[in-house]
């Protein structure tokens, strides 16, 4: 009989290059493929550890000496928008949401590119073509939609207004990556995405909502702050953010634990058979 072992990925270090959040810092990112018929599976569980997808790969920051990026979830059952993102979900209600498969096309990629050029035109995926951003959206192993948001108006010359490529985990969504129309800065559309992916999870009864890492001390990053019922993953746990001002971004060579460490305390999915997988003792009553 052959019995499948827990999923074992192997886990890498990429080069440290210049951090894109914090200025004169540098970045190191702990990494792992994503792959095979349990991808899903290894998805959900390390997403709860402070992972990221991009394409096929699952990646977390592992700095030498920082460890400034905290990766973030909103708690859906207890967010309420501020009064100023109610306003904005009235300024935003002539958008049309739609709801698709992860297939690129020509309209996401020119508005891909008007994107780039205006806000990150010195950025590392300044110089992507088409085919590489076709891959961004299309090389997915597990669950994922584009959600787009189109003016309502079918006359508009550029209907699309903005795209946000999004995973489906098994508590919650994770907005992958964003774009939108930059000459539609005053309806702050990177905020409207989140609210209406906090929407979309509450109606399918997911509890969070992942936004990638917030930064104390990263302009960037700072905006995610501002939403209610905001989880980070900190010293290996989820905890409420609490006061912002109470995270640092300090710099201290005992930081950041060691490499071995970090990955002998990253669980992983069982794949074993039911019948294979040890027996859990019924809870003691006293």
């Amino acid at each position: 009989m052959r019995h499948t072992l827990p999923i074992a990925p192997q886990f890498y270090v990429t080069a440290p290059q210049p951090c894109p959040y914090l200025e004169g810092r540098l970045e190191r990112k702990l990494f792992t493929a994503l792959q095979g018929d349990h991808a899903q599976r290894l998805n959900d569980t390390l997403s709860k550890q402070g992972f990221r997808r991009s394409q096929n790969v699952l990646y977390r920051p592992s700095c030498a000496e920082c460890s400034a990026c905290l990766s973030a979830r909103i708690r859906v059952a207890d967010f309420t928008p501020s009064r100023t993102q109610r306003r904005l979900l009235r300024r935003n209600a002539d958008l049309v949401r739609n709801a698709t498969s992860p297939w690129a096309t020509e309209d996401q990629f020119a508005l891909f590119r008007r994107y780039l050029d205006a806000r990150h035109a010195d950025g590392g995926m300044a110089d992507m073509d088409i085919f590489e951003f076709a891959a961004m959206i299309e090389e997915t192993p597990v669950k994922s939609r584009v959600i787009e948001y189109l003016h309502a108006d079918t006359r508009a010359e550029n209907r699309l207004a903005a795209v946000c490529l999004t995973d489906v985990f098994d508590d919650g969504l994770s907005l992958v990556y964003s774009f939108y129309d930059p000459g539609l800065a005053d309806r702050s559309l990177g905020t409207h995405i989140i609210l209406d992916h906090i929407d979309i999870a509450r109606e399918a009864g997911l509890p969070y909502v992942y936004l990638g890492y917030w930064v104390p001390g990263s302009r960037k990053m700072g905006y995610k702050a501002g939403f209610a019922a905001l989880d980070i993953y900190k010293a290996g746990q989820w905890q409420p953010l609490g006061n912002p001002a109470d995270h640092r971004a300090e710099l201290h060579p005992l930081s950041v634990d060691p490499i071995a460490e970090q990955v002998a305390r990253i669980s992983l999915p069982d794949t074993r058979a039911p019948e294979l997988r040890p027996a859990v003792p019924p809870p003691l009553h006293e």
